[in-house]
């Protein structure tokens, strides 16, 4: 098991568009991916369920903390840590 806790950058949070990304990309490996938001002591949800990723609350400023349990979690934890330091396809500067 690989667990990583990041800050959101995004201007928009784990909202809409930047949380399709994520869940996108955590659906593509095998491994069991978890997303916490620790800021707001959030119970872990799913990541690779929209509304479990969106019902984090996770906003601009809080830690989220990945935990990947799996065949491949370290290629997943790797990828997903960069998704959000780059921002989660969003502009950093907005």
């Amino acid at each position: 098991m690989r667990a990583d806790e990041i800050e959101v950058r995004n201007p928009s949070g784990l909202h809409a568009r930047p949380a399709a990304l994520f869940v996108k990309t955590a659906a593509r490996f095998a491994s069991a991916v978890t997303v916490q938001n620790v800021t707001t002591g959030a119970a872990p949800a799913n990541a690779k369920s929209i509304l479990a990723v969106m019902g984090s609350g996770a906003a601009r400023g809080h830690i989220v903390r990945l935990t990947v349990d799996g065949p491949d979690e370290d290629q997943a934890i790797s990828v997903l840590h960069d998704l959000f330091a780059s921002g989660l396809g969003e502009d950093l500067e907005a």
